[in-house]
C-alpha cells in the first residue's frame, strides 16, 4: 500500500519506520526539513511541500497526520484540502478531541473526502514495533485501510470503533484511565519511600510485574526508570497534562458521570507544577518510559 505521512515527531518517525518494514510505500513530509533528511537516510521517500505529496501519491491518495492536536490540524488541512481529489483519504493519527473530529468529518464529506480518526496507543515502541489502534471511520473506508492497519499493529490490537469520531472517543478516554494508573502506580511508590524499610524500588517493582494483580507493562517500565535512576533523584515530580485528561472529566461531567479517581488524578497534575513529589516523580518517569514524554530536570 501507499501512504503520505504529515508530521515526523516521535510517533510520526516510528510509524513511518513501521509501514516500511511492512513494504507500505511510505512518502513522508515535516515543517522542518531535518526530519525528512533523516527519514530519507532510513529508506522513505521524502517531499519538501504538500504539492509535492499529492503529486507523488497515486489516487485514491491515502495520507495520515502525525501532528499536535488542535490548530495545527486545522492549518494542514486548510492548505492540504485543496490539493486533493474525490475519494481521498484523511487520516488524523493524533490525539484530537473528538468534538474537532466530528466537525472536520462534515466538513471534508461536504468535499467527498473520506476522513479517518484513529486513537493511537502503545507509545514510541508501539509506533516502531505494534501499536494499539482504535479506529473511527465508515465501513468502506477501514476496509480500505486494514490492511495497512493490521500490518503496523499488535495481533488483535486494533479495532474499529464505529462511526467517525469514535476513534478519538474512546482514545480520549483510554488516557483518561492511563492518568488514574499511573497516579495509583505513584502514590503507592510514594508510600513505600517515606516508609521506615530500606527497599529496591526497582526489585519491587520486578516482582510486582510477575504474577500480581498490578502486572502489566507500566510496571516494567517502572522497573526500567528505576534501574536507570534508584530514587529518581534527576528529575523533578511535574508532571505535564496533554489535555486528554482534562476532556475525559469534561464528558463525565456533561454525561453526569462519577469519575472522580480520574478527575483527582487530573488535578494532582496541576498542583505538580507547584510542589515536587516523589509520586511526581514515578508518574513523569513512567510517561518518559512509555511516550518519550520530556522530564523536567533538577
Amino acid at each position: 500500500m501507499e501512504i503520505g505521512i504529515i508530521g515526523l515527531g516521535k510517533m510520526g518517525y516510528n510509524l513511518a519506520l513501521n509501514m516500511k518494514e511492512h513494504n507500505h510505500r511510505v512518502i513522508v513530509f515535516n515543517r522542518s526539513p531535518e526530519k525528512i533528511r533523516e527519514a530519507e537516510k532510513e529508506g522513505l521517500i521524502g517531499v519538501y511541500s504538500l504539492e509535492e505529496m499529492v503529486n507523488k501519491l497515486s489516487t485514491p491518495r491515502i495520507i495520515w497526520l502525525m501532528i499536535p492536536a488542535g490548530e495545527a490540524v486545522n492549518e494542514v488541512l486548510e492548505s492540504l484540502i485543496p490539493l486533493l481529489d474525490k475519494g481521498d483519504i484523511i487520516i488524523d493519527g493524533g490525539n484530537s478531541n473528538y468534538k474537532s473530529t466530528l466537525k472536520r468529518y462534515e466538513i471534508l464529506k461536504e468535499k467527498e473526502i473520506k476522513f479517518v480518526d484513529i486513537g493511537t496507543s502503545g507509545g514510541v515502541e508501539g509506533a516502531r514495533g505494534g501499536a494499539c489502534m482504535m479506529i473511527g471511520a465508515e465501513d468502506d473506508v477501514f476496509k480500505a485501510i486494514e490492511p495497512l492497519i493490521k500490518d503496523i499493529c499488535v495481533e488483535r490490537g486494533y479495532l474499529h470503533t464505529g462511526k467517525n469520531g469514535s476513534g478519538h472517543y474512546v482514545k480520549m478516554v483510554h488516557n483518561g484511565i492511563e492518568y488514574a494508573m499511573l497516579q495509583a502506580i505513584g502514590e503507592g511508590f510514594e508510600i513505600l519511600e517515606k516508609s521506615q524499610f530500606d527497599l529496591d524500588y526497582k526489585e519491587v517493582a520486578r516482582v510486582w510485574s510477575h504474577g500480581s494483580v498490578i502486572r502489566g507493562w507500566l510496571m516494567e517500565l517502572m522497573e526500567r526508570a528505576f534501574m536507570a535512576d534508584p530514587h529518581l533523584d534527576s528529575i523533578r515530580g511535574i508532571m505535564n497534562s496533554s489535555g486528554e485528561g482534562l476532556w475525559t472529566v469534561e464528558e463525565a461531567l456533561e454525561l453526569k458521570v462519577p469519575a472522580q479517581t480520574i478527575a483527582s488524578s487530573l488535578f494532582i497534575r496541576y498542583r505538580s507544577q507547584q510542589e515536587d513529589t516523589f509520586a511526581g516523580k514515578v508518574v513523569s518517569a513512567l510517561r518518559n518510559e512509555f511516550g518519550g514524554h520530556s522530564v523536567e530536570k533538577k
